[in-house]
């Protein structure tokens, strides 16, 4: 026999399983409108571009610094080696 939480969960999952499909039913696909569930995904996949591209805009501005900061760091070795007197 079947305990009283295993009967509880497995009804749960089933009003969660009805639910989910209730409320993913398409009720206007003949007038080309979007549900709210491909709605939401819709507005996800935008705010995933649009972070995509400002990360992609920090990177590379980031980069610029790396490389100016690489370039000031040679330029000061190099003028350090030639302030040294040379040895013979």
């Amino acid at each position: 026999m079947l305990s009283s939480g295993t009967v509880l969960a497995r009804l749960f999952a089933a009003a969660c399983l009805i639910t989910g499909l209730v409320a993913c039913e398409k009720t206007n696909t003949a007038a080309g409108e979007k549900g709210p569930a491909e709605k939401a995904g819709q507005q996800l996949d935008q705010a995933a571009s649009r972070a995509g591209e400002e990360l992609n805009k920090a990177a590379e501005v980031a980069g610029k610094g790396l490389q100016q900061l690489g370039q000031k760091i040679q330029n000061e070795a190099e003028q350090a080696q030639q302030a040294q007197p040379k040895k013979e």
